[in-house]
């Protein structure tokens, strides 16, 4: 029944708009997607999803990695203050707004970043934990290679503009699988779609949770060079998968995207009781892969966490591979 009502409001919120959505109206350079069934990490759609994209504020996906694997060693706590530096206070928005000297608590921070993806508490935790943001550019981007994504570079903790901090489909969805995975205890602020503040409720960007049922996170993204990006968790019926779409047109031309890759990739996704037959698209959804035809791919590589290795000093452990 969850997964059939998954249908039922996807496909009765549909406007012939998002029906006829199709990924050549973004523009070839920003547009990629992959669509991977995060049971088994097998490959369901993929369209550019190994050409190079600007990340935008996915970047905050590794900046909260991080600071999950620092709360994790026991180096900072939901109650650590975190300072505000010059640097960190003049970015520019999406931001909270702080005046000279202020802190902010770890727990507020880490729903800042995965809400309303503040940039001034994205360069504060970068800085904190990094000591500055560039060194911990460069402990996302090691990282990055420990989880399998063979494609990403970051240069700052927050996703704004740098022609050099580059990403893929493909890394995204590792990235977003390695988070539920290594810190399911923590998922739940990827699942906020708001949070209070000094007082005030902060509204978040993610407009798909809350409104399409088994959506539970996890984290959305722009800047003009990148267009509208999102990476989506779906789990229903004891299917699950992750999507990725990058250089959307508009935030609701993206999220139609990722409505109707949930109509039409989750019957093939594994798990489940309802028989897929049950699980029909709407008929017009068809134009979504027509353009862009999903061949065969090798099953995503599983995430693996390496830094107990890294810690004794070895080599980082293989990346394992979902069979």
């Amino acid at each position: 029944m969850a997964l059939l009502a998954v249908v039922t409001l996807v496909t009765g919120c549909a406007t012939s708009e998002t029906l006829n959505v199709a990924p050549q109206a973004a523009a070839p350079d920003k547009f990629a997607a992959i669509v991977v069934d995060a049971s088994n990490g097998r490959t369901l759609y993929q369209a550019y999803a190994t050409a190079p994209r600007y990340p935008a504020s996915l970047t905050k996906m590794m900046t909260l990695y991080l600071t999950f694997e620092a709360m994790q060693q026991g180096r900072v706590a939901k109650t650590t203050f975190i300072p505000l530096s010059e640097n960190a206070r003049s970015q520019p928005p999406s931001k909270l707004g702080f005046k000279r000297g202020e802190q902010i608590e770890l727990d507020a921070a880490i729903r800042a970043l995965a809400t309303k993806s503040a940039n001034d508490v994205a360069v504060a935790v970068g800085e904190y934990l990094g000591g500055s943001e560039e060194g911990f550019a460069r402990q996302m981007t090691a990282k990055a290679r420990q989880l399998g994504m063979t494609s990403t570079v970051f240069r700052n903790a927050s996703g704004l503009p740098d022609a050099q901090q580059r990403t893929t489909a493909r890394d995204m969805a590792v990235l977003g699988m390695a988070l539920r995975k290594h810190f399911p205890q923590h998922y739940y602020y990827f699942s906020a779609t708001d949070f209070n503040f000094r007082g005030k409720r902060i509204r978040g960007h993610n407009d798909l949770l809350g409104r399409v049922n088994g959506v539970d996170g996890i984290k959305t993204g722009y800047i003009r060079a990148s267009g509208f990006n999102i990476v989506t968790s779906v789990q229903a019926d004891g299917r699950k998968l992750v999507i990725v779409v990058m250089g959307g047109d508009t935030a609701r031309k993206r999220n139609a995207q990722v409505e109707e890759m949930i109509v039409r990739y989750m019957p093939q996704a594994a798990g489940g009781s309802l028989a897929s037959q049950m699980f029909t698209p709407a008929p017009a959804a068809t134009a979504l892969a027509a353009p862009l035809p999903a061949p065969a791919a090798p099953g995503m590589p599983m995430p693996v966490d390496t830094s107990a290795t890294i810690q004794q000093g070895d080599a980082p452990v293989p990346m394992g591979e979902i069979q």
